[in-house]
């Protein structure tokens, strides 16, 4: 078994979970006959959705990758015959249950999803048949990709009904394969007949340009304009943004991106695909590893040395067999159990030389033919790592079971502000000052900084996640539904506030979609939103999202750049830090937190270095 770090499903599991979920109800809406529209693949009808906007939903967008087409490239979806009722939601697709993915209906670890999941929503403004935009008159279209650590979410949390209305865009939210049935590579999948897409293994990112594909064949028949296409997405989702970028294969699929909260770390093929033993070791996740516990689980071997022996007597058509023959639950199982809570750790995003570029990632942004040159906005949230370190024992006690309690408050906020410093360098301030200097005065840059929630049974809440990772979501759409418990974040007192930032923040995000920069917004009555400027420390880098008070300021540009370097710096020098012991713990939690600094940097950060400080001694990191 191949497990992660567990975080107890709690308040900030519950947030995450929600995601911005639009209920799927019970039964199917009422078509609306206004909503019928004629697409390539036939005639489809929708509903009128929570925001007045015209909604179709489950549309698929390829073929079932079902039997032989599981670990392939996706393929068109077949046209239809009769009229296409879009009106409920496509299955999620395989994953293991989890309160982070809102399937917490389920016990986490329970397997979820159907193979048969790849379809696509999308939302407009309210028209007739006869009312739909053509010509220069259509409209720019979004299209969202989920987060959830790229193993576990559905297009269904997400209502862009209210962005569309609003707005006057057309929204697309799509599905895509998950987890190891979204990447995977192993030679036996690499026969005759396969193509050079399907030796990839990036299967989850090929359904994405998939569904790209279905938008710039069909968007026209709802309104939207096939030449006016951004691409935006949150966490995975924001890192997969980053990979559209970097793909050839996604070249002219779209004219604008934003990634909140995303990444730039890529999987190499050793990492994917070799044993862990191997001279260039795999993942302790990789195929060959999970291939070899299917095996001793399958009593086909008595263990893993067996394994090994019992795999090379099998032909490749018959190891890929083997693997197809498995169900998803039997191949999720392997990776994680309910105390992973469907978070599994694998290898993903795989740099493999067709559809994602073998060199690194921001080398490639320092080349003009290096990547999809667009328009871009990067963005990350002040407290990201809040979300995670709030459900985690070492940092927060219950008592009764019931009621948080910070052990240590300074120490949180400090080990928190390095943590996501650490993000926003690798996931906005280092990729746009390189992409800066490749295409000019078209990189625009966030930070989220909304920290308004309640004190609720003498937990403060904008202490304990204060600008949480995803809580920039419910900004951007507009839809302020995060489930029963996760709704706790939301009052009545701080409704003024957050709805007139989600208002500014959806323009922001609609006149970048219509003309590639944010400018002053739709109404162009907001404070201009400038390029990232790299010219001297005190040019306007990002713009700051919170609300106007005193206390946090409202829109404003700001120049407080960061990068590896500098935190790793800062964390050395701290003088709240108290003794090497102290740096060394905020070292270690940078170690794969969502961020570039590895294990390898760990020994020699710091004056003094931390050698003399395991990471499982002082933080817990396995």
């Amino acid at each position: 078994m191949f497990a992660t770090t567990r975080f107890p499903a709690s308040l900030a599991c519950l947030i995450l979970a929600a995601g911005l979920m639009a209920a799927c109800g019970e039964g199917r809406p009422t078509a609306d006959p206004a909503s019928r529209r004629t697409t390539g693949m036939g005639e489809v009808v929708g509903f009128v959705g929570e925001y007045g906007s015209h909604q179709w939903l489950g549309i698929p967008f390829a073929k079932p990758p079902l039997g032989e087409l599981r670990w392939r490239a996706p393929e068109p979806a077949e046209p239809w015959t009769g009229t296409f009722e879009a009106t409920v939601f496509g299955s999620p697709c395989p994953q293991l249950a989890s309160p982070f993915g809102g399937l917490d209906d389920l016990a986490p670890g329970t397997p979820a999803g159907d193979e048969d999941c790849l379809a696509l929503n999308v939302y407009s403004p309210r028209r007739t048949r006869e009312e739909v935009a053509s010509g220069g008159a259509r409209l720019p279209v979004m299209v969202w990709i989920h987060g959830g650590s790229n193993v576990i979410g559905h297009s269904g949390f997400y209502d862009g009904g209210n962005l569309a209305v609003s707005q006057n865009l057309v929204v697309v939210t799509i599905n895509y394969r998950l987890g190891p049935i979204g990447w995977f590579r192993h030679a036996s999948l690499r026969g005759a007949g396969t193509r050079e897409a399907d030796h990839s293994g990036n299967f989850g990112t090929l359904d994405m340009i998939q569904a790209l594909r279905w938008v710039q064949e069909n968007i026209a028949a709802f309104g939207g304009d096939p030449g006016k296409v951004t691409i935006f997405g949150e966490s995975a989702g924001g890192t997969d943004v980053f990979t559209l970028l970097l793909s050839p294969q996604a070249k002219g699929l779209f004219h604008r991106a934003i990634a909140q909260s995303g990444g730039t770390h890529l999987s190499s093929v050793a990492e994917a695909e070799h044993f862990a033993d191997d001279p260039e070791p795999g993942a302790a996740a990789s195929s060959g590893e999970v291939l070899l516990e299917l095996l001793v689980r399958d009593g086909k071997a008595k263990d893993r040395a067996a394994g090994k022996i019992t795999l090379g007597a099998m032909t490749g058509d018959e190891v890929a067999g083997y693997l197809r023959s498995k169900r998803p639950a039997e191949i999720f199982e392997v990776y994680g159990t309910e105390e992973d809570e469907g978070l599994i750790d694998m290898p993903k995003v795989f740099a493999d030389g067709f559809v994602l570029p073998r060199e690194d990632p921001l080398e490639r942004f320092a080349r003009r033919d290096g990547y999809n040159r667009v328009p871009v906005i990067l963005g990350t949230n002040r407290d990201e790592n809040k979300l995670f370190m709030f459900a985690n024992p070492r940092w927060v006690r219950q008592i009764l079971w019931i009621l948080p309690r910070l052990r240590d408050e300074a120490r949180y906020n400090v080990s928190a502000e390095y943590q996501s410093a650490m993000w926003k360098a690798t996931g906005a301030d280092q990729p746009a000052g390189v992409m800066r200097r490749t295409q000019g005065p078209s990189v625009f840059v966030y930070r989220f900084d909304w920290d308004e929630e309640p004190t609720m049974l003498g937990a403060d809440l904008s202490v304990m996640l204060g600008a949480a990772h995803a809580f920039e979501i419910p900004f951007v759409f507009g839809h302020y539904d995060l489930g029963d418990e996760g709704n706790v974040i939301f009052s009545e007192e701080n409704r003024p506030g957050r709805e007139a930032l989600s208002d500014r923040m959806m323009s922001y995000w609609a006149e970048f979609a219509y003309t590639g920069d944010p400018g002053r917004g739709r109404g162009e009555d907001l404070p201009v939103w400038k390029a990232w400027d790299s010219s001297s420390p005190d040019a306007p880098r990002f713009m700051v999202f919170d609300t106007d008070t005193d206390a946090d300021g409202g829109l404003r540009m700001s120049s407080e750049a960061v990068t590896e370097a500098l935190i790793l710096a800062r964390v050395d020098e701290d003088p709240r830090l108290t003794g090497q012991r102290q740096r060394c713990e905020i070292f270690a939690d940078l170690v794969g937190r969502s961020s570039g600094f590895g294990a390898e940097d760990y020994p020699t950060a710091g004056k003094e270095g931390c050698a003399e400080f395991p990471l499982e001694e002082i933080s817990g990191v396995h």
